[in-house]
Protein backbone atom coordinates (compact mmCIF):
# COMPACT_ATOMS: atom_id res chain seq x y z
CA UNK A 1 0.00 0.00 0.00
CA UNK A 2 1.41 3.43 -1.08
CA UNK A 3 2.46 6.27 1.90
CA UNK A 4 3.28 9.60 1.85
CA UNK A 5 5.23 11.29 4.61
CA UNK A 6 5.01 15.29 4.00
CA UNK A 7 6.44 17.70 5.72
CA UNK A 8 4.62 21.59 6.32
CA UNK A 9 7.39 22.99 3.87
CA UNK A 10 6.24 20.93 0.89
CA UNK A 11 9.29 18.26 0.95
CA UNK A 12 7.54 14.75 0.44
CA UNK A 13 8.08 11.53 0.35
CA UNK A 14 6.40 8.61 -0.87
CA UNK A 15 7.06 5.08 0.47
CA UNK A 16 5.54 1.91 0.83
CA UNK A 17 2.94 1.19 4.26
CA UNK A 18 3.39 -0.72 6.77
CA UNK A 19 2.16 -1.09 10.66
CA UNK A 20 -1.39 0.45 10.97
CA UNK A 21 -3.13 2.14 8.04
CA UNK A 22 -4.43 6.05 8.01
CA UNK A 23 -3.50 9.49 9.00
CA UNK A 24 -1.15 10.92 11.82
CA UNK A 25 0.75 13.93 12.17
CA UNK A 26 3.11 15.01 14.42
CA UNK A 27 6.87 16.72 14.20
CA UNK A 28 9.39 14.92 12.16
CA UNK A 29 12.68 14.23 13.45
CA UNK A 30 15.14 11.71 13.49
CA UNK A 31 17.31 9.33 15.63
CA UNK A 32 20.92 8.27 14.98
CA UNK A 33 21.08 5.10 16.99
CA UNK A 34 21.84 1.55 15.53
CA UNK A 35 19.88 -0.57 17.75
CA UNK A 36 16.93 -0.17 19.78
CA UNK A 37 14.16 1.17 17.89
CA UNK A 38 11.60 -0.70 20.12
CA UNK A 39 13.19 1.45 22.92
CA UNK A 40 12.33 4.70 21.01
CA UNK A 41 8.99 3.43 19.89
CA UNK A 42 8.19 2.87 23.58
CA UNK A 43 10.39 6.11 24.99
CA UNK A 44 7.37 8.94 26.36
CA UNK A 45 9.48 11.44 25.45
CA UNK A 46 8.61 10.78 21.56
CA UNK A 47 4.77 11.63 22.37
CA UNK A 48 3.50 13.75 19.68
CA UNK A 49 7.06 13.23 17.36
CA UNK A 50 6.99 10.90 14.32
CA UNK A 51 10.21 9.60 14.28
CA UNK A 52 12.76 8.58 10.94
CA UNK A 53 15.79 6.45 12.04
CA UNK A 54 18.96 6.79 10.17
CA UNK A 55 20.21 3.14 10.41
CA UNK A 56 18.65 1.42 7.25
CA UNK A 57 17.00 -1.66 8.06
CA UNK A 58 15.10 -2.02 11.16
CA UNK A 59 12.87 -4.69 12.72
CA UNK A 60 15.84 -7.65 12.71
CA UNK A 61 15.01 -8.46 16.12
CA UNK A 62 11.31 -8.40 16.37
CA UNK A 63 10.12 -6.75 19.29
CA UNK A 64 9.42 -8.50 23.02
CA UNK A 65 7.63 -7.15 25.95
CA UNK A 66 10.73 -7.34 27.97
CA UNK A 67 12.55 -4.40 26.28
CA UNK A 68 9.65 -1.69 26.41
CA UNK A 69 10.21 1.45 28.51
CA UNK A 70 6.69 2.08 29.13
CA UNK A 71 3.44 -0.03 28.63
CA UNK A 72 2.91 1.59 25.30
CA UNK A 73 4.12 3.27 22.00
CA UNK A 74 4.60 6.83 22.05
CA UNK A 75 5.42 7.81 18.65
CA UNK A 76 2.90 9.28 16.08
CA UNK A 77 4.66 7.92 13.31
CA UNK A 78 7.07 5.71 12.17
CA UNK A 79 10.02 6.04 9.38
CA UNK A 80 12.51 4.02 8.02
CA UNK A 81 14.26 2.97 4.82
CA UNK A 82 13.35 -0.99 5.09
CA UNK A 83 11.94 -3.60 7.43
CA UNK A 84 13.78 -6.63 7.66
CA UNK A 85 11.25 -9.30 5.97
CA UNK A 86 13.01 -11.51 8.50
CA UNK A 87 12.86 -11.69 12.41
CA UNK A 88 15.97 -13.94 13.64
CA UNK A 89 15.87 -13.32 17.48
CA UNK A 90 15.31 -15.78 20.34
CA UNK A 91 13.46 -13.41 22.47
CA UNK A 92 11.13 -11.96 19.56
CA UNK A 93 7.29 -12.63 20.32
CA UNK A 94 6.31 -10.42 17.28
CA UNK A 95 7.28 -8.64 14.43
CA UNK A 96 7.38 -4.82 13.88
CA UNK A 97 4.56 -4.71 11.58
CA UNK A 98 2.20 -6.72 14.04
CA UNK A 99 3.13 -4.39 16.80
CA UNK A 100 2.63 -1.19 15.03
CA UNK A 101 -0.56 -2.68 13.72
CA UNK A 102 -1.81 -3.07 17.52
CA UNK A 103 -1.37 -0.33 18.53
CA UNK A 104 -2.32 1.75 15.33
CA UNK A 105 0.50 3.13 14.48
CA UNK A 106 1.54 4.05 10.86
CA UNK A 107 4.71 3.41 9.41
CA UNK A 108 6.33 4.00 5.95
CA UNK A 109 9.09 2.16 4.49
CA UNK A 110 11.06 2.75 1.29
CA UNK A 111 12.02 6.38 2.28
CA UNK A 112 15.41 7.94 1.74
CA UNK A 113 15.85 8.58 5.51
CA UNK A 114 20.00 9.67 4.67
CA UNK A 115 17.75 12.92 2.50
CA UNK A 116 15.31 13.22 4.83
CA UNK A 117 17.37 13.26 7.81
CA UNK A 118 19.92 16.37 5.58
CA UNK A 119 16.71 18.12 5.22
CA UNK A 120 15.74 18.02 8.39
CA UNK A 121 19.16 19.35 9.52
CA UNK A 122 19.47 21.94 7.07
CA UNK A 123 15.51 23.24 7.29
CA UNK A 124 15.04 21.94 11.13
CA UNK A 125 12.60 19.65 13.04
CA UNK A 126 9.15 20.68 11.81
CA UNK A 127 5.54 19.35 11.15
CA UNK A 128 5.03 16.40 9.16
CA UNK A 129 1.91 13.78 7.98
CA UNK A 130 1.77 10.17 8.03
CA UNK A 131 -0.35 8.88 5.62
CA UNK A 132 -2.03 6.11 3.49
CA UNK A 133 -5.05 7.43 2.56
CA UNK A 134 -6.24 8.65 -1.16
CA UNK A 135 -4.95 12.30 -0.69
CA UNK A 136 -3.04 14.06 -3.09
CA UNK A 137 0.30 15.61 -2.03
CA UNK A 138 -0.63 18.77 -1.81
CA UNK A 139 -3.50 17.98 0.40
CA UNK A 140 -0.60 16.03 2.85
CA UNK A 141 1.46 19.37 3.44
CA UNK A 142 -1.48 21.43 3.82
CA UNK A 143 -2.45 18.25 6.58
CA UNK A 144 1.09 18.85 8.17
CA UNK A 145 1.05 22.91 8.13
CA UNK A 146 -2.41 22.17 9.88
CA UNK A 147 -1.34 20.44 13.15
CA UNK A 148 -0.06 21.57 16.16
CA UNK A 149 3.35 22.76 16.68
CA UNK A 150 5.52 21.53 19.17
CA UNK A 151 6.57 24.81 20.90
CA UNK A 152 4.08 25.33 23.65
CA UNK A 153 2.62 21.65 23.65
CA UNK A 154 2.53 19.94 27.20
CA UNK A 155 2.54 16.23 26.74
CA UNK A 156 3.79 15.61 30.36
CA UNK A 157 0.04 15.67 30.82
CA UNK A 158 -0.48 12.77 28.91
CA UNK A 159 2.02 10.31 29.89
CA UNK A 160 2.60 11.14 33.70
CA UNK A 161 0.96 8.92 35.80
CA UNK A 162 -2.37 9.47 37.06
CA UNK A 163 -1.48 8.41 40.67
CA UNK A 164 1.54 7.83 43.08
CA UNK A 165 3.11 4.52 43.56
CA UNK A 166 6.20 2.22 44.48
CA UNK A 167 7.98 1.12 41.88
CA UNK A 168 8.82 -2.38 42.48
CA UNK A 169 8.27 -3.13 45.87
CA UNK A 170 8.85 -6.92 45.37
CA UNK A 171 12.27 -6.53 43.87
CA UNK A 172 11.16 -8.51 40.77
CA UNK A 173 11.42 -5.75 37.80
CA UNK A 174 14.72 -4.05 38.24
CA UNK A 175 17.24 -6.71 38.45
CA UNK A 176 20.44 -6.35 36.20
CA UNK A 177 19.46 -8.79 33.12
CA UNK A 178 22.54 -10.44 31.26
CA UNK A 179 22.54 -12.83 28.29
CA UNK A 180 22.05 -16.53 29.70
CA UNK A 181 24.47 -19.07 29.59
CA UNK A 182 24.43 -21.32 26.11
CA UNK A 183 24.31 -24.29 27.88
CA UNK A 184 21.25 -23.14 29.37
CA UNK A 185 17.81 -24.73 28.16
CA UNK A 186 16.23 -21.68 26.87
CA UNK A 187 12.96 -23.20 25.36
CA UNK A 188 11.96 -24.30 28.53
CA UNK A 189 13.21 -21.16 30.82
CA UNK A 190 14.74 -18.78 28.67
CA UNK A 191 14.97 -16.31 31.46
CA UNK A 192 16.80 -18.37 34.19
CA UNK A 193 19.70 -16.89 35.99
CA UNK A 194 19.64 -14.11 33.71
CA UNK A 195 18.67 -11.39 36.23
CA UNK A 196 21.55 -10.14 38.55
CA UNK A 197 20.27 -10.07 42.38
CA UNK A 198 19.27 -6.32 43.37
CA UNK A 199 21.43 -4.84 46.74
CA UNK A 200 19.09 -3.62 49.54
CA UNK A 201 17.54 -0.64 49.41
CA UNK A 202 19.53 1.94 51.24
CA UNK A 203 18.16 5.46 50.38
CA UNK A 204 13.94 6.36 49.67
CA UNK A 205 13.61 8.72 46.75
CA UNK A 206 10.84 10.39 45.22
CA UNK A 207 10.71 10.25 41.39
CA UNK A 208 8.36 12.67 39.47
CA UNK A 209 6.96 11.03 36.30
CA UNK A 210 7.24 13.35 33.52
CA UNK A 211 7.44 10.41 30.87
CA UNK A 212 9.68 8.42 33.12
CA UNK A 213 11.44 5.23 31.22
CA UNK A 214 11.35 1.69 32.87
CA UNK A 215 14.73 1.53 32.53
CA UNK A 216 15.35 4.41 34.46
CA UNK A 217 13.40 3.48 37.21
CA UNK A 218 15.17 0.04 37.01
CA UNK A 219 18.61 1.63 37.30
CA UNK A 220 17.23 3.47 40.50
CA UNK A 221 16.34 0.76 42.33
CA UNK A 222 19.72 -0.95 40.90
CA UNK A 223 21.75 1.28 42.74
CA UNK A 224 20.07 1.17 46.08
CA UNK A 225 17.22 3.28 45.87
CA UNK A 226 13.54 3.17 47.18
CA UNK A 227 11.52 4.69 44.61
CA UNK A 228 8.14 6.56 45.08
CA UNK A 229 6.41 7.93 41.65
CA UNK A 230 4.26 10.88 41.73
CA UNK A 231 2.34 12.74 38.78
CA UNK A 232 3.94 15.91 37.22
CA UNK A 233 1.47 17.52 39.10
CA UNK A 234 2.25 16.71 42.40
CA UNK A 235 3.14 19.85 44.89
CA UNK A 236 6.39 20.28 46.84
CA UNK A 237 4.24 19.62 49.86
CA UNK A 238 3.31 16.28 48.71
CA UNK A 239 7.00 15.04 48.38
CA UNK A 240 8.15 16.79 51.08
CA UNK A 241 5.45 15.49 53.07
CA UNK A 242 7.15 11.68 52.42
CA UNK A 243 10.32 12.64 53.65
CA UNK A 244 12.94 11.74 50.62
CA UNK A 245 16.42 11.64 50.77
CA UNK A 246 16.68 13.02 47.48
CA UNK A 247 14.17 14.02 44.76
CA UNK A 248 14.78 13.16 41.22
CA UNK A 249 13.02 14.29 37.92
CA UNK A 250 13.09 12.43 34.64
CA UNK A 251 12.62 12.40 31.05
CA UNK A 252 9.76 13.33 29.42
CA UNK A 253 7.94 15.27 25.86
CA UNK A 254 7.27 18.13 24.90
CA UNK A 255 7.66 22.00 25.36
CA UNK A 256 9.91 22.25 29.08
CA UNK A 257 8.43 26.20 28.78
CA UNK A 258 5.04 25.33 29.11
CA UNK A 259 5.15 23.74 32.18
CA UNK A 260 4.91 26.72 34.36
CA UNK A 261 2.61 23.72 37.38
CA UNK A 262 5.69 22.24 37.27
CA UNK A 263 8.57 24.92 37.41
CA UNK A 264 6.72 25.95 40.84
CA UNK A 265 6.58 23.26 42.65
CA UNK A 266 10.64 22.36 41.65
CA UNK A 267 11.61 25.39 42.73
CA UNK A 268 10.14 24.89 46.32
CA UNK A 269 12.08 22.20 46.49
CA UNK A 270 15.60 23.76 45.92
CA UNK A 271 17.27 23.64 49.00
CA UNK A 272 15.25 21.04 50.71
CA UNK A 273 16.28 17.85 49.39
CA UNK A 274 18.89 16.31 47.11
CA UNK A 275 17.95 16.71 43.48
CA UNK A 276 19.18 14.87 40.79
CA UNK A 277 17.55 15.52 36.83
CA UNK A 278 17.46 14.41 34.01
CA UNK A 279 16.68 15.20 30.03
CA UNK A 280 13.21 17.16 30.69
CA UNK A 281 13.87 17.51 34.17
CA UNK A 282 16.49 18.90 33.51
CA UNK A 283 15.24 21.76 31.65
CA UNK A 284 12.32 21.92 34.51
CA UNK A 285 15.09 22.76 37.28
CA UNK A 286 16.60 25.40 34.55
CA UNK A 287 13.48 27.55 34.44
CA UNK A 288 12.86 26.92 38.24
CA UNK A 289 16.44 28.43 38.23
CA UNK A 290 14.99 31.17 36.36
CA UNK A 291 16.12 30.64 33.48
CA UNK A 292 14.91 30.07 29.79
CA UNK A 293 15.15 27.34 27.26
CA UNK A 294 14.87 27.75 23.38
CA UNK A 295 14.22 24.78 20.61
CA UNK A 296 16.97 23.27 18.74
CA UNK A 297 17.00 23.58 15.33
CA UNK A 298 16.85 19.31 14.76
CA UNK A 299 17.24 18.45 18.45
CA UNK A 300 19.66 15.47 19.40
CA UNK A 301 18.63 12.06 19.26
CA UNK A 302 20.74 9.20 19.41
CA UNK A 303 23.51 7.28 21.46
CA UNK A 304 26.24 8.88 20.33
CA UNK A 305 26.15 12.29 21.16
CA UNK A 306 29.56 13.56 22.85
CA UNK A 307 29.69 15.29 26.26
CA UNK A 308 32.39 17.06 27.89
CA UNK A 309 32.95 17.67 32.10
CA UNK A 310 33.80 21.13 32.17
CA UNK A 311 35.34 20.24 35.54
CA UNK A 312 37.93 17.60 34.73
CA UNK A 313 38.19 17.88 30.54
CA UNK A 314 36.63 14.09 30.37
CA UNK A 315 34.30 13.64 27.29
CA UNK A 316 31.35 10.69 27.28
CA UNK A 317 29.41 9.34 24.47
CA UNK A 318 25.94 10.26 25.63
CA UNK A 319 22.66 8.29 24.71
CA UNK A 320 19.91 11.57 24.08
CA UNK A 321 16.41 12.57 23.27
CA UNK A 322 15.16 16.30 23.56
CA UNK A 323 14.53 19.34 21.43
CA UNK A 324 14.94 22.19 23.77
CA UNK A 325 17.75 23.51 25.71
CA UNK A 326 18.71 25.46 28.70
CA UNK A 327 19.99 29.21 27.55
CA UNK A 328 22.74 29.36 29.90
CA UNK A 329 22.74 32.61 29.77
CA UNK A 330 19.38 32.85 31.76
CA UNK A 331 21.08 30.95 34.89
CA UNK A 332 21.69 33.22 37.79
CA UNK A 333 25.38 33.14 38.85
CA UNK A 334 25.22 30.27 42.00
CA UNK A 335 24.41 27.99 39.32
CA UNK A 336 27.59 26.65 36.98
CA UNK A 337 27.12 24.92 33.76
CA UNK A 338 29.10 21.78 34.16
CA UNK A 339 28.80 20.14 31.05
CA UNK A 340 28.42 20.93 27.36
CA UNK A 341 27.36 18.93 23.83
CA UNK A 342 30.77 19.30 21.66
CA UNK A 343 28.96 18.54 18.40
CA UNK A 344 27.16 22.70 18.76
CA UNK A 345 28.39 23.86 22.38
CA UNK A 346 24.73 23.40 23.74
CA UNK A 347 24.67 23.30 27.80
CA UNK A 348 24.26 19.60 28.83
CA UNK A 349 24.71 19.73 32.80
CA UNK A 350 24.16 22.17 35.16
CA UNK A 351 25.01 22.53 38.96
CA UNK A 352 24.13 24.66 41.78
CA UNK A 353 26.77 25.80 43.52
CA UNK A 354 25.17 26.30 47.32
CA UNK A 355 22.63 23.35 47.36
CA UNK A 356 23.02 19.83 46.43
CA UNK A 357 21.20 19.95 43.04
CA UNK A 358 22.37 18.83 39.53
CA UNK A 359 21.27 17.80 36.48
CA UNK A 360 22.09 16.11 33.27
CA UNK A 361 20.15 16.66 29.54
CA UNK A 362 21.16 13.38 28.78
CA UNK A 363 19.89 9.53 29.50
CA UNK A 364 22.08 8.08 32.17
CA UNK A 365 20.30 4.66 32.29
CA UNK A 366 21.04 3.82 28.47
CA UNK A 367 18.28 1.85 27.27
CA UNK A 368 19.11 2.60 24.42
CA UNK A 369 22.70 4.10 24.00
CA UNK A 370 25.97 3.84 25.76
CA UNK A 371 26.61 3.18 29.67
CA UNK A 372 29.51 6.34 30.11
CA UNK A 373 27.16 7.97 32.09
CA UNK A 374 25.95 5.49 34.47
CA UNK A 375 28.11 6.91 36.93
CA UNK A 376 25.79 9.92 37.54
CA UNK A 377 23.75 7.80 40.20
CA UNK A 378 26.51 7.27 42.47
CA UNK A 379 26.74 11.08 42.42
CA UNK A 380 23.54 11.35 43.49
CA UNK A 381 23.93 9.20 46.01
CA UNK A 382 27.14 10.38 47.50
CA UNK A 383 25.09 13.97 47.70
CA UNK A 384 22.73 12.03 49.96
CA UNK A 385 25.64 10.37 52.14
CA UNK A 386 26.85 13.90 52.32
Amino acid sequence: MRAILALEDGRYFEGEAFGATGTATGEACFNTSMTGYQEVLTDPSYRGQIVAMTAPQIGNYGINEQDNESSQPHVRGFVIEELSPVVSNWRSEMDLDTYLKQWNIPGIQGVDTRALTKHLRTRGAMRSVITTEDVSVEEAVRMAAESPSMEGSDFVKEVTTPHAYRWDPEGTLSGDWDIPSPSQNREADPLKGAFHPLPPAKYRIVAYDFGIKYNMLRRLRQQGFEVDVVPATATAAEVLAKNPDGVFLSNGPGDPAALDYVHREVKELIGKTPIFAICLGHQILGHAFGGRTFKLKFGHRGGNQPVKDLRNGTVAMTAQNHGFSIDPGSLPGNVAVTHINLNDGTVEGIRHMEHPVFSVQYHPEAAPGPHDATGLFATFTQMMEA
